[in-house]
């Protein structure tokens, strides 16, 4: 069975242990401490995590992820790391896999994308299709925002339908890139964006993601 959750959970456990915890992300006002609280609190307290989607839950979310940020970074860390409670659904390899390959490298390019000395990163091409057969299930509901037609392709040819519309605004770049563009995370992604001008300052400017 795959294991890129695996690997990318520790990954971006060691992006956070070296940034510390005040350090900048790309999640908005984020420090690296509130972005460690949120994949813990996602992970073993879904009481709260809940809010992450349903609007009248944020409340109790905010304040429960606060809790968690107050505790010593070292141990956020480490509750990355060894990942969540045998029973929690998280804890099932197939769910752990289908539900954090792509949070946890988005939240890995987050710390890195950050820091000013960052270095673009490689991935291996059996990750990236993973990111991509992910991303194409997914492009409608991360587009949903979009002012205007999106369509996210590939070096190779293979396109997603994010949203339909005219004009149409195409994004092309690698998995990996795409998927953060898809994610909100625009002014990071290394993608090229064809289409008219006006319609490509639009799709910059949306909030696409969850």
């Amino acid at each position: 069975m795959s294991t890129h959750a695996k690997r990318e959970r520790l990954l971006l456990a060691d992006l956070l242990e070296s940034a510390g915890p005040e350090a900048a992300t790309l999640c908005e006002s984020w420090t690296a401490r509130d972005l460690a609280a949120h994949v813990v609190v996602r992970e073993r307290r879904a009481d709260a995590s809940a809010g992450i989607l349903v609007k009248p839950l944020a409340a109790r979310l905010e304040r429960v992820q606060a809790e968690f940020a107050a505790k010593p970074y070292e141990e956020l860390i480490q509750l990355i790391r060894t990942g969540p409670p045998k029973m929690s659904p998280f804890a099932l390899k197939p769910i752990d896999e289908a539900s954090n390959t792509v949070e946890f490298y988005v939240h890995a390019e987050d710390v890195r994308r950050a820091q000013p000395d960052w270095s673009p990163r490689e991935l291996d091409p059996v990750f990236s299709d993973a990111l991509w057969a992910r991303l194409e299930r997914a492009a409608r509901v991360l587009g949903r925002k979009a002012p205007v037609g999106l369509v996210l392709r590939r070096p190779n040819g293979q396109t997603a339908v994010a949203h339909r519309g005219t004009p149409v605004v195409t994004v092309t770049g690698e998995p990996g890139e795409l998927t953060l563009f898809a994610f909100g995370r625009q002014d990071a992604a290394d993608v090229e964006l064809d289409g008219d001008k006006d319609a490509v300052a639009k799709v910059l400017e949306a909030k696409l993601g969850v």
